[in-house]
């Protein structure tokens, strides 16, 4: 697997940090986890076309996770791709039958197939041999994290929570290679449906026997969070044998 991550930020704007966005290549095929605000662009600067996408996994509906999807949508309308899957928990369907519902023109011109998931499912996109197991994440809305495994490799993408025993679950008793965790804000922030540094350490160091990480990236990151980077991650450091580091837009690595 190879993970690009194209968005590392939120719904306040920010020098180089558009809103949450990464792909996931599996078998060749770039599988789009979120789609917020400017993701479109960084596909174009990645080393994808956006037209190589067809499939799209939901963390939850926020603006800052979904904000460029339709316009993804258009964007291969307009480039002759009309079929698209999207995957997302309840709720999803409405969401995208009412947003195309307000663009007449787009009637009738793509093909946009809807799977909703729960935590505790697993399923397999078309076209790729992998499992993706979804869980319950901490959060202002509904939310869900996915562990994804192909040909021995795993990653886990939290997306928006506080660190939480589903999240986790996904990590335990599972050799994971790399864990992507938001870090919305610094070290002794007091906020909630959301992590810092210090809330993930605490988890992780209170239940490290249960689970084997090898790296982490934080991703999510609040404008709060200039300033913090170094501390942030040499927090984390200690309990990963591949080391902690902040993702940044168009990092990519190899799983």
């Amino acid at each position: 697997m190879k993970i690009t991550f194209l968005g590392t930020g939120v719904a306040i704007p920010q020098p180089e940090r558009v809103q949450s966005g990464m792909i996931i290549e599996i078998d060749s095929k770039p599988i789009l986890f979120d789609c917020g605000g400017g993701v479109l662009n960084r596909i174009f600067e990645s080393s994808y076309n956006h037209t190589d996408i067809d499939t799209i996994v939901l963390s939850h509906l926020h603006l800052d996770h979904v904000a460029d999807v339709l316009c993804l949508i258009k964007a291969n309308w307009l480039c002759d791709r009309t079929d698209v899957t999207i995957y997302g928990l309840k709720g999803t369907q409405q969401w995208i039958s009412s947003l195309l519902g307000i663009y007449d023109y787009m009637q009738g011109k793509v093909n946009i197939n809807v799977t909703e998931v729960a935590a505790g499912e697993v399923f397999t996109p078309d076209g790729v041999n992998c499992s993706i197991t979804c869980a319950s994440g901490v959060h202002s809305v509904p939310s869900l994290g996915y562990r994804i495994e192909s040909g021995g490799a795993t990653v886990v993408y939290s997306g928006d929570t506080e660190p939480c025993n589903p999240i986790m679950g996904l990590c335990s008793y599972v050799d994971v290679d790399v864990l992507v965790h938001e870090c919305s804000f610094p070290i002794g922030f007091e906020v909630t449906n959301h992590t810092t540094p210090d809330m993930l350490a605490g988890y992780i160091g209170e239940h490290c026997r249960e689970i084997n990480i090898d790296r982490l990236y934080l991703t999510h990151l609040y404008p709060h969070m200039q300033g913090h980077e170094r501390e942030s991650v040499k927090l984390l450091q200690q309990y990963f044998k591949g080391g902690a580091r902040l993702a940044s837009d168009l990092l990519e690595i190899e799983v």
